[in-house]
């Protein structure tokens, strides 16, 4: 029997995945280990091998092409095997029926009422939305309040709920259409991750049957489908009459989920007519806008987003505006969203210190002299910070809302930069490395996050972070904390300065540290206590190894 593959969950706060490339077409054989595809992730892009043995019998979106986390990606089994009855349970739209399809908008309705109610199978028609995990340490959601009530048509890109998370109170919006069925809690009730949100779906499903195999273990993993089969019609109907010019004035309300869509394609939201509450502008909203024609009124002017004049084509030149525009690649949205959140929720203060390190750069020398791993100064800083850590575990902590975790651990994430932005691989139990080891490890996951070898293990579980910018010239800087850790260092560059020494002034080498702290767990003094100790430590090395 032909088996399934989803868009697994790459990393823990991954929720779409865009097919960077495939390795195998429709008709390929594939064997257990073979490479199917790039998946770029908001962590990096990533390899996907197959667990199955057979032929490609369908893809579930071209290369490119976006998936949410459990959407169908592809179908392997035999060759010459059906899979129509696969693809249409898991959302996906198989490529032979594409043409009836497109004779007659009509003819998909009777297809979809299909008799279900009995069924326990929640992908096969009606959705099934899980409370879902909105940031990597959420793990309950509170209902800030419910944006449609049962019984309410429901269409995409329509906000559900007001979800408040452990980092923000966020937006939900509904990836299909249809009537809401069911809600799984009331406003202000918590909700674990993973556990029943609401059902979408047509009238007259058997919701209690549904609700009580969720409830009790007996149903099957939901799968949220993509729901295109609609935008055809859909857009034909938009291309059929846009006979006036939409200008939206003063502060334009818009989904999240639209806006992102609408930055991506290049849509000034001023000329979309919304069609949510209080005109609200929603994903079908972008889905269906048409830009307005080159014949239409000059008034109307929307020739920005249909510039063909040969001025565009022209090298920039002095006194003339230019500049290039690049999507928002997975990696940058995330880093982006996660930074936003910590910044804006996270109270920060920042404490800084100055370092003497000429004792530090002497036992450097000398260790790098019988050392098997070249020792950097950013491996001595990660075990001074690991040995004051376990001295001060209040630094070592992470705030989940109505509690404080104080960890016994000590995982440390080390900022890497990449093209593509930024990661944080984690050196677990730091504080029973040698240094050796950690400079062994922090160097292969240099390496590794330049080939994009990291996996979603690597950088999963930090309790403190480390971002360095010394080998850049930076003296001193502030970061922004890495969530959920409730601190962070930024670590700047040994400058040699003058220095007072018994009594006289002399040449020293000397590295400024600013500890970001998160001012719901951790206070001044005790970031102060912990620089002071770090201070001690790489002031005198050899008390690293006590």
């Amino acid at each position: 029997m032909a088996e399934v593959i989803l868009m697994p969950r790459l990393s823990d706060t991954m929720t779409e995945g865009v097919i960077a490339a495939w390795h195998k077409k429709v008709g390929d054989a594939v064997n257990k280990g073979d490479l199917l595809a790039d998946i770029e992730t908001d962590k990096a892009t990533m390899e996907l091998e197959s667990y199955q043995q057979g032929t490609i019998l369908h893809l579930g979106a071209a290369a490119g092409s976006k998936l949410q986390v459990n959407d169908l990606l592809a179908i392997i089994g035999k060759a010459g095997e059906d899979v129509s009855a696969l693809v249409a349970q898991n959302g996906g739209a198989a490529a032979a029926p594409a043409a009836p399809v497109a004779e007659t908008a009509t003819v998909p309705a009777p297809a979809t009422t299909a008799p279900t109610g009995k069924s326990i199978d929640t992908s096969a028609m009606e959705e099934v939305i899980l409370m879902p995990r909105l940031s990597d340490t959420m793990t309950e959601g509170v209902i800030a309040g419910w944006q449609k009530k049962i019984g309410d048509t429901v269409k995409k890109g329509d906000v559900l709920a007001d979800i408040e998370t452990d980092k923000a109170t966020m937006e939900l919006e509904s990836y299909k259409e249809g009537v809401l069925l069911y809600q799984g809690a009331q406003a202000g009730e918590k909700i674990q991750v993973n556990d029943l949100l609401c059902i979408v779906g047509k009238p007259g499903f058997d919701v209690d049957a549904v609700v009580n195999a969720l409830k009790n273990g007996g149903a099957t993993t939901t799968v949220a489908a993509p729901a295109e089969t609609a935008a055809p019609a859909a857009t034909n109907t938009a291309t059929a009459a846009p006979t006036t010019v939409v200008v939206n004035e003063g502060r334009i309300f818009v989904s999240p989920l639209a806006k992102k869509i609408a930055d991506e394609k290049g849509i000034d939201l001023r000329y979309v007519k919304g069609s949510g509450d209080n005109g609200r502008i929603v994903k079908s909203d972008i889905d269906t806008y048409v830009t307005p024609a080159a014949s239409a009124p000059a008034a109307s002017s929307p020739a920005p987003a249909q510039t063909t004049s040969p001025v565009a084509k022209t090298s920039a030149n002095i006194g003339e505006v230019s500049f290039d525009e690049v999507p928002v690649s997975q990696m940058r949205k995330t880093i982006a969203r996660r930074l936003s959140e910590s910044l804006f929720t996270a109270p920060h203060f920042y404490l800084t210190m100055s370092i003497d390190m000429d004792a530090c750069v002497a036992a450097r020398a000398k260790i790098n002299e019988v050392s098997k791993v070249k020792i950097s100064f950013n491996d001595m800083v990660l075990k001074a910070v690991a040995t004051s850590l376990k001295q001060h575990p209040k630094v070592n902590s992470s705030w989940l809302g109505d509690k404080i975790r104080y960890n016994h651990h000590v995982n440390i994430g080390v900022a890497v930069a990449v093209d593509e932005g930024l990661l944080v691989p984690v050196v677990r139990f730091a504080d029973n490395k040698s240094l050796s080891q950690i400079g062994a490890e922090v160097k292969d996951f240099a390496q590794k996050a330049k080939d994009k070898k990291l996996q979603p293990s690597d950088w999963e579980g930090s309790t403190f972070t480390i971002s360095n910018l010394g080998m850049f010239g930076i003296d001193e800087f502030t970061a922004i904390i890495n969530p959920p850790d409730a601190c962070i260092l930024a670590v700047g560059g040994i400058a040699q300065v003058p220095v007072v020494k018994n009594g006289q002034i002399v040449p020293g080498n000397v590295m400024k540290v600013t500890l970001s702290c998160d001012h719901r767990v951790v206070d001044g003094a005790t970031g102060a206590a912990f620089l002071q100790t770090l201070k001690s430590l790489l002031e005198e090395p050899l008390r690293m190894l006590v």
